[in-house]
């Protein structure tokens, strides 16, 4: 098996498809796309195959539950701290503060989304 990065695409789940779709275009600037998979509604994350990273969706059905308690996905930014402002101006809250963790070259902080998700952020840290 070839040597690769294990995860390779997430789905966030929602209550209201529209109004964590318009969370996260606000805070992070994504587009979407809508589709029907298997019954259930979601909005697909921006995707390209010759890119780096992974991608995923908000998805919307019944076994989909927004929860803090679950897995934590880290979304790069570049400024944390604009990023933080934008998540509060979408009635986000903070629930991590900002922590820089100079031994690894980062900053984190985590909210909470509008469907009640705990979603992490990361800004690299130039040198």
């Amino acid at each position: 098996m070839a040597k690769t990065n294990p995860v390779i695409y997430f789905e966030i789940p929602v209550n209201d498809l529209n109004r964590a779709e318009n969370f996260y275009r606000n805070v992070f600037g994504f587009s979407f796309e809508r589709e029907i998979i298997d019954h259930y509604e979601m909005t697909l994350f921006p995707f390209e195959d010759a890119r780096s990273g992974i991608s995923g969706a908000l998805a919307k059905g019944d076994v989909y539950k927004p929860s803090k308690e679950g897995v934590i996905i880290y979304f790069r930014t570049a400024n944390i701290d604009q990023t933080l402002q934008k998540v509060l101006a979408q009635n986000g809250t903070i629930l991590y503060p900002k922590t820089i963790n100079e031994n690894y070259g980062f900053i984190v902080a985590e909210f909470q989304d509008s469907e009640g998700n705990r979603i992490a952020i990361q800004e690299i840290i130039e040198k």
